[in-house]
């Protein structure tokens, strides 16, 4: 699967992506369709304690996953996506096979 990753406004550390790379990555196994997927980071209203917003959408076939979560870090952010995305993944799977 292809991550790309979009920090909008700031620099995104390696360290960052590394992180978001594995996280995203281990969304495999939950469901072999996926393609790729787009992970974009945003700060909204800094002067906030939970400001760091994280987006991903995976493309996948036959459609779309999407999860979005503001959190005080990155980190945690990507964290609630992942798991958001794996609750999707289940269910669309599911779905698939009922057809």
């Amino acid at each position: 699967m292809e991550i790309r990753i979009r920090a909008i406004h700031f620099d995104a550390t390696s360290q960052l992506e590394t992180f978001i790379q594995k996280k995203v990555s281990k969304l495999d196994q939950y469901f072999d369709g996926i393609l790729s997927a787009e992970v974009t980071l945003k700060v909204v209203k800094p002067e906030t304690a939970q400001n760091k917003q994280a987006g991903i959408l995976l493309n996948i076939k036959n459609g779309d996953c999407f999860a979005e979560k503001v959190a005080d870090s990155f980190e945690a952010a990507i964290d609630d996506c992942v798991e958001a995305l794996e609750k999707q993944l289940v269910k669309y799977k599911e779905k698939m096979r009922a057809k």
